[in-house]
């Protein structure tokens, strides 16, 4: 069995991971970026999903959805780094 075949379900489960401690960053903590974390993350799971289990999806369609994710995790940063430069 193929390292890729091993690893991708533990990526998978990681991921879905950092969706719930992004929902607990944004619902407990009333953190506005965890919610950004949560869709990047989320986006993260439901891609890798459908490639672990054969999904043909277009390249168009895959180019839209990793730029919303890079968006997304780019504002959460943003929002983060603004939010520890705060006196």
């Amino acid at each position: 069995m193929e390292i890729s075949t091993l690893l991708q379900p533990v990526s998978i489960a990681i991921e879905a991971i950092l969706v719930i401690i992004g929902l607990g960053i944004a619902m407990q903590k009333k953190r506005c970026y965890g919610w950004f974390i949560a869709i990047t993350f989320g986006i993260y799971v439901v891609y890798d999903t459908m490639h672990f289990i054969g999904v043909q999806v277009s390249l168009d369609i895959l180019s839209v959805i990793f730029f919303i994710a890079t968006l997304s995790i780019l504002i959460g940063i943003w929002q983060l780094y603004r939010e520890l430069q705060a006196p």
